[in-house]
């Protein structure tokens, strides 16, 4: 038999390394894990300065991705919008009957979200452009009457026009309000899944509850401890104890999302944080089944231009689809 490729098989391989090398194949590459928050609700940042796009699940950054804004003459308004209609299958009243999948509307005269070309730099004739698998997914995550901010640096504050993993703005789309340092700023509410980030990057952890920051505290850590990339820890559930044993103890699984390496044992991992002491009490009591700790090595506020957040699309190659699940790893 030969081993000569038929020079069908020979153009296609080389289609693909040309086009994971090309500008426009690394303009649609994105980030994707709603397990990071798996309930909550919803907000999104559209940075018109770094043509990407935030989502944030329970305050907390479960997506991130490029877009294509208005091109001159034709700029993307910024602002606080609400998603207004949502249609799978939609095409332009304005622009021959041009297609616009997976569209949510932002304003009654053009403006919407909605799969298309993304080329890497504002092309659109108004309209925020998304890769389409990229719009396929924000789609089955948001609800009608969802906030969008669709922010500038004339307009908006630099922690809006420049996200990280915390979402930036609450529910109504208005900067997020932070609470001071101390016990008393951890003002955790009956009902509601916590989600915790531990930005080694900020040397804080932050703890989100309904969309809301509740409280936050510095992070200390010896430098040959700090972990690299984004691991997820999620309360599974509890086990009842031993006699010898005075309390149950949590279950925890443990997932690494960005980066390589082991994933440290949950034990081990909370044995390397180090915050205020009541603090920590309280955010222990707190937590319960469905909890999430996110440790990341990105900044958990305050993003800036600086900030190594956009690593997170160059982790992504341009067919996510296709990508191994994570293994999750259990430990009591």
């Amino acid at each position: 038999m030969s081993s000569r490729c038929p020079p069908k098989l020979l153009i296609a391989l080389l289609l693909v390394v040309l086009w994971s090398a090309s500008p426009l194949a690394a303009a649609t590459r994105y980030f994707w894990h709603p397990e990071i928050a798996p309930a909550g609700p919803v907000v999104v940042v559209v940075s018109l300065d770094e043509q990407s796009i935030y989502v944030y699940r329970n305050g907390v950054a479960i997506g991130v991705g490029p877009i294509s804004s208005g091109k001159r003459g034709y700029e993307t308004p910024p602002g606080v919008y609400s998603i207004l209609q949502k249609e799978r299958e939609h095409r332009s009243n304005l622009y021959d009957d041009a297609p616009m999948p997976y569209m949510q509307r932002l304003t009654w005269d053009g403006i919407a979200l909605h799969g298309g070309v993304v080329p890497g730099h504002p092309a659109s004739h108004g309209c925020v452009r998304l890769p389409l698998a990229f719009a396929e997914k924000l789609y089955t995550v948001t609800q009608r009457g969802g906030i969008v901010v669709v922010s500038d640096s004339k307009v908006f504050p630099a922690p809006i026009v420049h996200p990280a993993a915390v979402a930036p703005i609450d529910l109504t789309g208005a900067p997020m309000t932070v609470p001071g340092e101390g016990v008393d700023a951890l003002s955790v509410v009956a009902g509601g899944t916590l989600g915790v980030v531990v930005s080694t990057y900020d040397r804080r952890v932050y703890v989100l509850q309904n969309g809301v920051l509740v409280g936050q505290a510095p992070l200390a850590m010896d430098p040959p401890d700090t972990p690299e990339g984004t691991l997820l820890y999620v309360m599974t559930g509890s086990t009842q104890g031993t006699e010898d044993t005075r309390s149950a103890l949590p279950r925890w699984s443990a997932y690494r999302i960005l980066g390589e390496g082991p994933v440290p044992d949950p034990a081990t991992m909370a044995a390397l944080m180090h915050v205020p002491a009541a603090f920590g009490q309280q955010l222990r009591d707190a937590m319960g089944p469905g909890t999430t700790v996110l440790v990341t090595d990105l900044p958990g506020l305050d993003g800036s231009r600086e900030a190594p957040y956009a690593k997170l699309l160059e982790a992504v190659t341009p067919l996510p689809a296709a990508a191994k699940p994570v293994t999750p790893r259990e430990s009591r």
